[in-house]
């Protein structure tokens, strides 16, 4: 085992310098700075190199981790962005907005005593040196296959798909209803996190290697789904869920409540440089405005620095269970506890009051009582606990549901599930309908990035099989 490994011992845990919460809530620039060459190799070296490595077992992409620290640590980074490459479409996003607290991190066998690997500060340096020198190139297929596939999406899984496919050499049209490429890598995700020129280098590489974006274009609306059957031979659908999952209470009406990806939308667009009519005229915008977000995830964490950054009057994140329950990654509830945001741990809403606009919130304690099901214990309205909460924009970060795609598509065949996602084949990941394919967000309901990314390589990869096996049957047909 090189000698550069097994530091753990003697050196600390440290993640990149954090920008002070002070100063960055007054923009949207990323907060966390770049290791140095010499930091990087010190942190990857404190990997154990474990005979069962858990980060890699408890990484959707099953990224090889160990070997591509080891490298880092002994300097060897273009080898490391190889391996790193070789399983992550999109190292340098996940680097960035995976939550390696439940994941890799999370399952590093030094984790108790000494303190986890920084596994995605690592992954993300690898990334940006391997850009930084020109390591990392448009797509060059070995030959070109005349099969192509349309991809409806431009999220992780779809743009995951078009690059493995591209590679395999097939021809490759991603269709999207908006106008930039990423779905919510662009329009979900605000730059704090994830600056968007990192999504649109990506994007301008894809082109570059011959995979063709058709935005603004909406199938079922600008191109019907069975025209773009006739088109490709397999199609994958890839929309992620959109649709906001509600609440029912009395003045959910109320101008003021608002979905937490109409608001993050909005100011993300306005982050591009677009015309954003509702942020300037403040119902999007929160502004010298008492905030309130409901919702424990990583959604209504984005919603909360957010409102820091747009310089709101008070940011309150109202949640139904505790702190050790929440949903959300601990170190984004960490960041946006250091900018200002004030938690309501155990605590719901029960009513949105005003008489045309929202101006409070009533909420109620919450005791949480035996598990369910599911294991998670069930919380309970605590009698006599009420508490109202000034408000004038109300966000609701509650979660997402699936569109209803056979009626939108036109196409009843598309068998869904109990909750409305596309029911496929896990196998071969096909739908009810031959040739075309789903994954991501549709298939398996709102996750995370890196779940989207994984399911798009295995969707690539059958589609492949499918499309590879269609065609030497007719090959033999003829004969």
């Amino acid at each position: 085992m090189s000698s550069k490994m097994l530091k753990f011992i003697n050196t600390k845990k440290a993640m990149p310098q954090k920008r002070k919460a002070e100063k960055r809530k007054f923009d949207f620039d990323e907060i966390y700075a770049e290791f140095s060459k010499n930091k990087v190799e010190e942190q990857a070296g404190r990997c154990s190199q474990c005979g069962v490595p858990f980060c890699q077992v408890n990484c959707p992409l099953h990224n090889n981790i160990p070997d591509w620290l080891m490298l880092t640590a002994e300097g060897r980074m273009q080898e490391a962005y190889e391996v790193s490459s070789v399983t992550n479409t999109f190292p340098e996003i996940c680097g960035r907005i995976c939550p390696q607290d439940r994941l890799c991190e999370g399952n590093c066998v030094i984790e108790k005593g000494f303190e986890s690997v920084t596994i995605g500060a690592v992954e993300k340096h690898i990334t940006e040196t391997a850009f930084d020198n020109g390591w990392v190139k448009p797509i060059v297929p070995k030959i070109e296959k005349e099969y192509s596939v349309g991809i409806i999406g431009s999220g992780p899984a779809g743009l995951a798909a078009a690059d493995l496919l591209r590679r395999k050499g097939y021809q490759v049209i991603v269709y999207d209803r908006y106008d930039r490429v990423g779905g919510l890598l662009i329009y979900g995700i605000p730059g704090f996190k994830l600056e968007k020129e990192i999504v649109t280098r990506r994007h301008e590489l894809l082109e570059q290697g011959g995979v063709y974006f058709q935005l603004e274009c909406e199938i079922g609306r600008d191109v019907s789904f069975t025209d773009l059957q006739e088109k490709h031979d397999a199609v994958l659908i890839a929309t992620g869920v959109y649709k906001a999952r509600d609440i029912d209470l009395v003045g959910s009406e109320l101008k003021g409540v608002v979905p937490a990806l109409d608001y993050l939308i909005a100011s993300n667009r306005k982050s591009l440089g677009d015309d954003v009519p509702s942020f300037n005229e403040g119902t999007l915008n929160a502004a010298n405005k008492n905030v309130v977000v409901v919702g424990g995830g990583d959604t209504a964490m984005d919603c909360v620095r957010t409102a820091i950054r747009q310089n709101a009057k008070s940011v309150t994140c109202l949640y139904r269970r505790d702190r050790a329950n929440m949903p959300g990654s601990q170190r984004e509830v960490q960041n946006a506890e250091e900018e200002g945001v004030n938690f309501q741990w155990l605590s719901a809403p029960t009513q949105f009051l005003g008489e045309s606009k929202v101006s409070s919130v009533r909420a109620q304690r919450i005791h949480l009582g035996q598990p369910d099901s599911t294991g998670r214990q069930v919380p309970n309205l605590v009698p006599g606990s009420e508490f109202d909460i000034s408000a004038d924009i109300v966000i609701k970060a509650l979660g997402f549901d699936p569109e209803n795609l056979p009626s939108m598509f036109n196409q009843p065949a598309l068998e869904v599930s109990k909750w409305g996602t596309l029911s496929i084949n896990w196998k071969t990941m096909q739908t009810s309908i031959k040739g075309v394919f789903a994954a991501g967000d549709i298939v398996r309901g709102a996750s995370l990035v890196v779940w989207g990314v994984r399911d798009g390589r295995d969707a690539a990869e059958q589609i492949d099989k499918f499309i590879t096996n269609t065609s030497q049957k007719k090959i033999v047909a003829a004969e």
